[in-house]
């Protein structure tokens, strides 16, 4: 079985994140959206809030489910079963930070990260964007999938 974990803050989920994980459930017998936990990090949005986000976003897909975590994600895959990290690029930026990151979990375990490039019309939005544009009361709607919603 193909299963694999899509880590991430999602504070909130982008519409970015939505396409990652739409196109990779072909690719996957089984994707998880594990919402990391860090208890250093000041987040907009409630785990709950989060949480709820990304279930509603994808409430008619069975092969996708939602968990929360903490610690180490190759510490997460071995509990899962996990055999792949799914993760998506936007630019060149991300990319070596996030080979850094897959070239370490491999070292520590034998999980594989799987990069797919964002799409061209998603490749600008970033979750630090949505919450800046929602800061400062801006429209932010095209940015993220219809279940956030925030009173302004």
């Amino acid at each position: 079985m193909r299963k694999a974990i899509f880590p991430g803050s999602f504070d909130p989920i982008t519409l970015g994140h939505e396409d990652i994980i739409k196109r990779g459930i072909p690719l996957f017998d089984e994707i998880i959206i594990a919402i990391g936990v860090n208890a250093e990090k000041k987040y907009m949005f409630s785990l709950e809030e989060r949480k709820r986000f990304i279930e509603e976003t994808f409430k008619d897909e069975p092969k996708v489910s939602v968990i929360t975590y903490e610690g180490l994600t190759i510490d997460l895959a071995k509990r899962l079963k996990a055999n792949f990290i799914l993760r998506g690029l936007r630019n060149p930026a991300d990319f070596e930070f996030e080979k850094a990151i897959a070239h370490t979990n491999r070292k520590l375990s034998k999980i594989e990260t799987v990069f797919l490039l964002t799409a061209a019309s998603t490749s600008f939005i970033s979750s630090s964007i949505v919450r800046d544009v929602l800061r400062h009361g801006g429209e932010y709607e095209m940015l993220v999938p219809d279940a956030v919603r925030v009173k302004k």
